[in-house]
C-alpha cells in the first residue's frame, strides 16, 4: 500500500536526519583525537575501540549531508525565483563561509599552536568549512539546471518517477556513484576534503538529493519499501569491509555500502521521524551554527582535558561533553540572540517580537 501523497510542507524527518548527521559528525571528529592517524590535537593515548562505531559511518557521514542540502535547495526553490534563491544562498552560505574562514577557523589554529608551544600566527583557512564552500559552488555553477527540475511536471522528473513505480528501481541511482568512485579511484573512499573525489561525489549527492525531493512521493515510497533490504545490505558490506578488507574494500563496494546506508536512513526516517517537536525546532536551527563553531569548542576542550593524563575513554567523554556544551552555550547565549551575529552563522534576522527560534539555516531548510 502506497504512502499518503499528502506530504507536509515541512519535512520534519529531513530536519531530524540533518541534526543527527551533524551530531554524528562532531562525534566522528572527537574520535579522531584518539586515533594514531588523526589530524587534530591528538591524544598520546590512543583507543582503537572508539573507532568501531565510527567506522560504520565513515562512508556516508558527509554524502548524506550533501543529499540533505540538495533536498533543502529543492524545497526552497518551489517558493522563490532563481535570482531570489541565489541571493538567499549567497547571504546564508557564502557569508558564513567567509566569516568562518577569517574569524572562526583561525581561533582553533591559535589554540593548537598554543597547545604545541608554537609561535602564534593568524591562519585564515576554510578547514572544516570546505563543505559549505562546495555547496555554494554547486548552487552557483549548476543551480539553475537543478532549479528547472523542481516540479513534478518536468519530463526528467516524470521519467524517474515512472522508474520508481517499482521500488527496485531505486537501485539504479547507485550506478552514477559507483562510476564516480571507480573512475576517480581515491586513495581512501571516506576522505572527501581536498580531492576530486569529494567534490564530484558531493556534486552527485547534492544533485540527486534535489532530484529525490523533486520526484516526491514515488521516491519516498520506494525508500520506505526497500528500507530493510538496504539496512541489511549496508550492515553486511560494513562487516565485510571491516573483517575482510580492513576498512579498504574496493571502491565499488564502498559506494554501494554508502548508498545502502543513506537510502535505508531516508526510508526509516520518513517512516518514523516525520513529526514536529519543540526540541527539533530548536536543534534544527542550532545545527548550522554548531557545525561552524564546533572545531573551536573541540580544540578548546582538548587543550584543557588531554594534559590531565586521563584514560582515553574518560578524556573522550569530557571532550564530548565540553564540545557539545560549549557549542550549545555559544548558540543559546550569543548567536541566536544577537541580531548582528545571526547572519554570520547563516540565520535570518529576527522579526520584531520574535524569540529567535523560527528560522533554520540553509543547510537545514526543508520546508
Amino acid at each position: 500500500m502506497a504512502l499518503s501523497t499528502a506530504t507536509p510542507e515541512r519535512r520534519h524527518d529531513i530536519d531530524w536526519l540533518r541534526v543527527i548527521a551533524i551530531g554524528l559528525l562532531l562525534l566522528f571528529h572527537i574520535t579522531l583525537i584518539f586515533q594514531s592517524w588523526g589530524m587534530f590535537i591528538q591524544s598520546e593515548k590512543t583507543c582503537e575501540a572508539l573507532w568501531l562505531p565510527m567506522g560504520a559511518i565513515v562512508v556516508w557521514r558527509i554524502p548524506i549531508l550533501f543529499f540533505i542540502s540538495g533536498m533543502g535547495l529543492c524545497f526552497a526553490a518551489r517558493r522563490r525565483s532563481f535570482g531570489g534563491l541565489l541571493l538567499e544562498r549567497t547571504r546564508r552560505i557564502l557569508l558564513p563561509t567567509i566569516f568562518g574562514s577569517f574569524v572562526i577557523v583561525p581561533i582553533h589554529f591559535l589554540i593548537e599552536q598554543k597547545y604545541h608551544h608554537e609561535a602564534l600566527a593568524y591562519k585564515p583557512n576554510l578547514w572544516h568549512l570546505w563543505f559549505l564552500a562546495y555547496i555554494y559552488a554547486y548552487v552557483l555553477f549548476w543551480g539553475y539546471a537543478l532549479y528547472c527540475l523542481r516540479t513534478k511536471e518536468n519530463a526528467l522528473v516524470r521519467m524517474f518517477r515512472s522508474i520508481l513505480r517499482r521500488p527496485i528501481g531505486i537501485y539504479l541511482f547507485m550506478i552514477p556513484f559507483i562510476i564516480e568512485a571507480w573512475g576517480l579511484a581515491p586513495e581512501y573512499f571516506g576522505v572527501y576534503v581536498d580531492n576530486a573525489h569529494g567534490f564530484f561525489l558531493g556534486a552527485l549527492a547534492f544533485s540527486f538529493g534535489f532530484l529525490f525531493a523533486a520526484i516526491g512521493d514515488a521516491f519516498w515510497n520506494a525508500a520506505v519499501k526497500t528500507r530493510y533490504i538496504n539496512i541489511v545490505l549496508a550492515m553486511s558490506l560494513f562487516l565485510l569491509s571491516m573483517l575482510h578488507f580492513e576498512y579498504k574494500p574496493p571502491h565499488a563496494l564502498s559506494s554501494i555500502e554508502s548508498m545502502a546506508w543513506i537510502l535505508a536512513i531516508f526510508g526509516f526516517g520518513f517512516k518514523h521521524l516525520n513529526k514536529p517537536s519543540r526540541t527539533l525546532s530548536y536543534l534544527s536551527q542550532a545545527a548550522y551554527p554548531v557545525y561552524i563553531i564546533h572545531m573551536v569548542a573541540q580544540y578548546a576542550a582538548s587543550y584543557f582535558v588531554l594534559p590531565l593524563g586521563l584514560s582515553p575513554w574518560r578524556s573522550f567523554v569530557l571532550i564530548t561533553v565540553g564540545t557539545f556544551g560549549a557549542c550549545l552555550a555559544a548558540y543559546e547565549l550569543v548567536i541566536r540572540r544577537v541580531d548582528l551575529v545571526r547572519p554570520l552563522f547563516g540565520l535570518k534576522r529576527r522579526k520584531p517580537g520574535e524569540s529567535g527560534s523560527a528560522h533554520a539555516g540553509p543547510v537545514a531548510q526543508t520546508g
